[in-house]
């Protein structure tokens, strides 16, 4: 029996080198390098590559919501150019795939500026998997069986996190959009829209309504994003782990929309005891789309915070040649957090970020 789970944590005020933290913290780190060694001997024994993806990149990605850390390249000949830390192995992994890989997975050190918190690290470790060829729904079982091999190494049957207790070897139960929106807020979504197109307005009204306070200056996207935080994650993964599905088209930039309806996209995200966990896509591969989305991302990315991230060219010409694929991106170091009782990310890092002013 793994004892991580009920050690008790040394308050956070002293330094994660110091002996005594350290030995407190010690079981936790030894049940994350079980769980890395596991989950990669399970992809390993599906026929996966693994693979190592470099973190400096043109662009860091495209979506509008996330911030990334800027870097300057000097060359020999001394003239300078931007690079950034990629906020994920996205690209590369696409690229991998579009150069004939079929099946990869990576543990990708990732980075993510403003981001900081019990469930954010400004650096983590995202694992992230494609399968050439295969649905999307594929991956929903290979969350599943990540999901039992990390409770198999901690041996813990249940998880819980801010009260909230799933077992995690329980089939998932899958939720749409839709779905959610009507149980856990009480709105249609699909009402939302006037046709295919977002109505910003009566959405504020609708979230008013619920007691979701919303900005002036907030768009459809960021009331979507506000009563999902507050309204429906809450309740995802509670029990049973949840699959959360059919996001709205424009919510899932890099999705292909789904073949039955072209208003969602072939989008999902797992939640265990109100924690998201993995994101995953059925992989969209044309570059002429995908360039379109960038550029609205990055046209929202200058109206809200002020800066843009250039697209990576060599990217959307590689999508031309990528195949059909699916795609899942899991926070491993959340997985870990859960499985092992952790109460924050901090404690399952070996080295984690020092605040600053300590």
């Amino acid at each position: 029996m793994c004892r991580c789970a009920c050690m008790p944590i040394i308050p956070p005020a002293s330094p994660w080198w110091t002996p005594a933290r350290h030995a407190d913290r010690r079981p936790l780190l030894l049940a994350r390098n079980r769980i890395k060694t596991a989950i990669r001997a399970w992809f390993e024994a599906q026929g996966f590559v693994e693979v190592d993806t470099g973190c400096l990149q043109v662009s860091p990605g495209n979506e509008a919501h996330l911030h990334a850390f800027k870097t300057t390249l000097t060359g020999t000949d001394l003239a300078a150019s931007t690079l950034y830390l990629h906020t994920s192995p996205e690209f590369a992994c696409k690229k991998l795939l579009a150069a004939g890989e079929t099946s990869i997975f990576t543990f990708a050190p990732v980075f993510r500026n403003r981001e900081r918190g019990p469930l954010h690290a400004s650096e983590f470790t995202m694992l992230e998997w494609y399968r050439a060829g295969a649905p999307y729904e594929a991956l929903w079982a290979d969350c599943a069986a990540i999901l039992s091999i990390a409770a198999g190494v901690t041996a813990h049957a249940t998880w819980s996190h801010r009260e909230r207790s799933c077992t995690p070897a329980a089939a998932a139960t899958p939720c749409t959009l839709d779905q959610a929106f009507a149980r856990h807020a009480g709105l249609t979504l699909r009402d939302m829209f006037d046709g295919a197109k977002p109505c910003r307005d009566r959405f504020q009204r609708a979230a008013a309504a619920i007691g979701i306070t919303t900005a002036a200056d907030d768009t459809w996207s960021d009331i979507f994003s506000r009563i999902l935080a507050g309204k429906i994650e809450p309740h995802l993964g509670i029990g049973t782990p949840t699959i959360l599905c059919e996001y709205p088209t424009h919510e899932a930039a890099l999705a292909r929309p789904a073949p039955s309806d072209s208003t969602v996209a072939e989008r999902f995200e797992l939640y265990v005891c109100g924690v998201e966990l993995a994101n995953g896509f059925g992989e969209l591969t044309d570059p002429v789309e995908q360039r379109r989305r960038f550029e609205a991302e990055m046209a929202e990315k200058a109206r809200v915070h002020g800066e843009r991230y250039p697209i990576d060219e060599d990217f959307l010409a590689a999508l031309a040649l990528m195949p059909p694929a699916a795609g899942c991106a899991l926070g491993f170091d959340r997985l870990v957090m859960l499985a092992t009782g952790a109460p924050a990310i901090d404690h399952i890092l070996w080295t984690p970020l020092a605040e600053p002013g300590t």
